[in-house]
């Protein structure tokens, strides 16, 4: 019998996130000067920021390269941006390899074709709603919310209650 979604959240220490199409809901605002614009949820910074605070380790893995992006994330406290990646799961093995992790312990969110083997080799694959179906058939979990729509709070919220670490907390003050 498959392991239930919910079993698998107990093993997560880590969480892995693409950033278009699950921190941003994938569409680009193109100025006049050719500058490439996204938009993300603050509530998903403040679940970035709660996990990080409670010892969780957040990686990005992306195949941008909008360095606002990577100043947003690293604003939020997220030291592990991968930017770049088109190959994420060689990013993905050599981040396990140098924090001595295990596949059970990542959960890995992503929406399409470049997440796909990550998605299914990470001890819980997950997707926004709005994913493409290659992407929904290899996940553990498809979220509720869509891709810069509280996906990730989602995700993160699911996790950090099963281990009984969503909880009020001054040290997250905003988003």
């Amino acid at each position: 019998m498959a392991t239930s979604y919910k079993e698998l959240l107990h093993n997560i220490t880590t969480i892995v996130l693409d950033v278009d199409g699950v921190l941003t809901d994938g569409r680009l605002l193109i100025s006049e000067s050719g500058e490439l614009l996204r938009t993300m949820n603050a509530k998903d910074g403040y679940a970035i920021k709660a996990a990080l605070v409670q010892g969780y380790r957040v990686c990005i893995i992306t195949g941008g390269r909008n360095l606002g992006v990577k100043s947003r994330l690293q604003g939020l406290g997220v030291a592990d941006v991968f930017m770049n990646a088109h190959d994420k799961m060689q990013v993905l093995k050599e981040y396990m390899d140098t924090h001595q992790l295990q596949s059970s312990e990542i959960l890995y969110m992503g929406d399409d074709m470049p997440d796909v083997p990550a998605v299914e080799f990470a001890g819980l694959g997950a997707c926004p709603q709005d994913a493409i179906p290659e992407i929904k058939a290899v996940s553990d979990y498809i979220s509720h919310r869509h891709g810069g729509d509280c996906c990730v709070r989602d995700v993160i919220e699911q996790v950090m209650k099963v281990h009984g670490k969503w909880t009020v907390d001054a040290t997250v003050k905003s988003s």
